[in-house]
């Protein structure tokens, strides 16, 4: 009797999830956020001219990529998570939902991987700007594909963050717009927020510590091709706490 609740358990997220991905994609927020920030990306890349377009900079490396992006997320992000538990909220759905043999941590659960693969579905075309680039360099593969590499996984982990930041700020209201300014405020305060708070004299001689509570000094610790596993630690832990946080709102409000 446990394994067929367990089980059953595990359905429900799993069928809470597909529908959450098909919502994204049966209007076009999906598409949306997919071909903007494709679109961002390549028009900095390869035809607005200056520092960002690859052929004007005369190096063979994605680093347009990997500065843009976080702030391209920082808006793009928000946009997908507002809806996710605001829109349940207003629409009464949200006590249906509750009443479901799922739990509150499967829900939020569902809702942040359906969040979090709309990201990963937009980034995975960039590989084609990676291969582009790697057949450019003099000699062809002349770049720096570690440095990359960890750059990729940087920016994954840093957009995994900002959709656990937007579920959160979605599950704290009804107003989707609220939802969003939220998101964007606290994940701004996390990417450089707290290199802000570093250079501040209150904070002399603990520069370094204030610095490493943001997301971007270990965003530029993995750009460098080494990954250490106490950013990939760090990235966990912010991800899980704000995983739990909602988790709470939830499990309160029921």
């Amino acid at each position: 009797m446990i394994y067929f609740c367990e089980g059953k358990y595990e359905n429900n997220m799993l069928a809470l999830l597909k529908k959450e991905i098909n919502e994204f994609f049966s209007t076009i927020t999906g598409y949306i956020v997919v071909v903007v920030f494709l679109l961002a990306i390549g028009l900095f890349m390869w035809v607005f001219p200056g520092q960002y377009n690859v052929m004007d900079s005369g190096y063979a490396s994605l680093n347009t990529l990997f500065t843009l992006a976080p702030w391209i997320f920082l808006f793009l992000v928000p946009a997908v998570t507002m809806r996710m538990i605001a829109d349940e909220k207003k629409t009464g759905t949200m006590e249906l939902l509750l009443t479901r043999p799922i739990s509150d941590l499967q829900i939020v659960a569902a809702k942040y991987l359906a969040a979090l693969i709309l990201v990963l579905l937009a980034l995975l075309p960039t590989l084609v700007y990676f291969v582009s680039v790697y057949h450019l360099g003099n000699p062809p593969g002349n770049m720096d594909v570690a440095g990359t590499t960890g750059s990729y996984i940087g920016l994954f982990f840093l957009a995994a963050i900002y959709v656990a930041i937007g579920v959160f700020a979605s599950s704290l209201t009804s107003s989707q717009i609220v939802a969003f300014i939220l998101a964007l405020l606290v994940s701004f305060l996390f990417y450089m927020g707290f290199d802000l708070l570093s250079g501040l004299w209150i904070f002399s001689g603990m520069e370094a510590f204030v610095a490493d509570l943001g997301i971007n000094a270990h965003y530029r610790s993995m750009s460098r091709g080494v990954i250490d596993t106490r950013d990939i630690i760090y990235f966990l832990s912010v991800i899980v706490v704000f995983i739990y946080l909602t988790r709470t709102i939830i499990q309160n409000r029921n």
